[in-house]
């Protein structure tokens, strides 16, 4: 029975891998210039792409398929030794990826159709600020910086202008995901995604409160210094702070007020930094530098991504750099993600040479940008004086600690707020999305204001029930860094060592999705995914 699965499994992948690189091919043609002929072809290949796992008769082979070879019962995995793992681990994902793809065709068009629909207009947007259109690296200029409160304002606002242009499609996009859940078993879309990737929704929502708790009182006493800080630059009350005294549209990033580590980064090239130092860690960047698309251009996405267009190294970066701290960190984590791509075992089959998880290659990209925040870092590769270091010094660790309590809260908005979206999408949604930023972030509401704001995060339209993900990479850097310190040596060390190169390619890349994301997590760090290394990250510099 295994042979009969293996000749499935080879037959399959025959038939997607051509389709896999041609729908990666023409996302990277749209999201670099915008064009609409590439948006039409990349839609058309995604539809055509969900067509295969929508095939009824296919997936009702697979599974007879697996269950002669004691894989499944009752619908449930269940391991076989008798089975080669990797037969084995391929059978697995791809009875997910069809199960969750077993809804009526013209319901995948018109997913596809909406969810091209977001994204394109996304792709092209650009605020209106003062009657002129505004790049997001404008806006996020003035918010770091201005210190005029009404220009501020106005940025701000113009930041969310993009979430009621795509609200109402957004809404009828998630109520189509919730139908073609639901004809596949699942409640709604939220818990068919996490369920379909591996992931427990209750665990998930332990851990998030979890975390929670033990964010909660560090972020509410680090929120009370900052808010008194910006109080004091604004000439306001601290009672008077609304989202638009702080230095992100979203506040996912800690308020600054250019100076401290910002100011060493200005004017440098973050290509040059990123360089300098995979080179020195002895992964290669070069080849991936050169296919890539850094800098800002009309037309073009204003985000940042890492593609892998073929799992045979063809890995790429889109960005839009600027030689500031932002786009130095961005590179640093988008070529983690690229390190990653690059250096998965190519005997691997086709279906596994992907990261472990989303979560995996978030850990890498995380740890990677966490860089810019550490002393040794610092001191390297931006060659500081130690006079200039020690200056920097208290603000970089400073920085780093607020950055992690920060973005731990925001994550807590977005996965809170996303499981509610996909429970109930016609509820008070503005309303919502402001009680959990109160509740979370401590930031509050805009006086009057009801508007789809929770709408301007682009992720809701093309990354559904990933954000979670995010945090979890931060947990896993946080284990992945202990773990290189105690195998190469503290900071000084392994930034700058071939054997965190060497170390990261055989004990975290190579396996691809051989295993499961936990299980890599044991290989690599010698024990399960676990909140104590980032609880210490999170305590204060003595």
């Amino acid at each position: 029975m295994s042979h009969a699965l293996q000749a499935f499994i080879e037959a399959h992948t025959r038939q997607v891998e051509p389709l896999v690189v041609a729908q990666s091919e023409a996302y990277w043609r749209f999201t670099t210039t915008g064009r609409k002929e590439d948006e039409e072809e990349y839609a058309r290949l995604t539809a055509a792409l969900r067509k295969v796992y929508a095939d009824r008769e296919a997936f009702a082979r697979l599974r007879r398929l697996m269950e002669e070879a004691g894989l499944l019962k009752d619908g449930v995995f269940t391991p076989n030794p008798q089975v080669p793992p990797l037969l084995a681990r391929q059978a697995r994902i791809l009875y997910d990826d069809f199960r969750g793809l077993q809804i009526d065709p013209a319901l995948i068009d018109a997913i596809t159709e909406l969810e091209k629909e977001v994204e394109g207009a996304f792709n092209t947007f650009r605020a209106t600020l003062r009657g002129r259109p505004v790049t997001d690296n404008q806006i996020r200029q003035i918010l770091r910086t201005s210190e005029d409160l009404a220009l501020r304002r106005e940025a701000w606002e113009a930041s969310k202008q993009i979430g009621a242009q795509v609200a109402e499609r957004l809404l009828r996009l998630v109520e189509r995901r919730n139908e073609g859940a639901r004809q596949v078993g699942f409640d709604n879309f939220y818990t068919m995604s996490l369920a379909l990737a591996e992931q427990d929704e209750g665990e998930l929502f332990r851990l998030l409160d979890h975390l929670d708790r033990l964010t909660r009182p560090l972020f509410a006493a680090y929120k009370a210094e900052l808010d008194a800080e910006l109080a004091r630059r604004f000439g306001v009350e601290v009672a008077d702070l609304y989202p638009w005294h702080y230095s992100d549209p979203f506040f996912q990033e800690p308020p600054e007020a250019g100076d401290g580590i910002s100011r060493l980064f200005e004017g440098r090239d973050p290509v040059t930094l990123s360089r300098a130092f995979y080179s020195a860690i002895g992964l290669e960047i070069e080849d991936i530098l050169a296919r890539s698309d850094l800098y800002e251009r009309e037309g073009k996405q204003q985000h940042a991504y890492c593609i892998h267009i073929d799992r045979k190294g063809d890995v790429r970066i889109l960005a839009n750099l600027q030689p500031d701290a932002y786009w130095a960190e961005t590179m640093l984590h988008e070529l983690g993600h690229a390190v990653y791509d690059k250096y998965i075992d190519r005997d691997l089959p086709f279906l596994l040479r992907t990261p472990a998880h989303i979560l995996s290659t978030e850990a890498i990209a995380v740890l990677m940008g966490r860089l810019i925040h550490h002393p040794a870092w610092l001191r390297r590769y931006l060659g500081l004086e130690e006079e200039s270091l020690q200056q920097a010094l208290p603000q970089a660790l400073r920085r780093h600690r607020a950055k992690l309590l920060i973005f731990t809260r925001w994550v807590l908005v977005m996965a809170h707020f996303e499981r509610a979206l996909y429970q109930n999408p016609r509820q008070d949604l503005n309303r919502l999305w402001w009680d959990l930023v109160e509740e979370f972030q401590m930031v509050r509401r805009p006086e009057g204001r009801d508007a789809p704001d929770w709408a301007a995060k682009i992720h809701f339209s093309v990354a559904p029930v990933y954000y979670h993900n995010y945090l979890l990479g931060e947990l896993a850097a946080s284990q992945l860094l202990m773990t290189l310190r105690a195998r190469i040596g503290e900071d000084e060390a392994w930034i700058a060592s071939p054997e965190t190169g060497a170390f990261l390619i055989r004990r975290y890349f190579r396996p691809g999705r051989s295993v499961d994301w936990n299980t890599l997590m044991v290989f690599a760090t010698g024990y399960p995914l676990s909140p104590e290394p980032f609880a210490r990250d999170l305590e204060p510099a003595a």
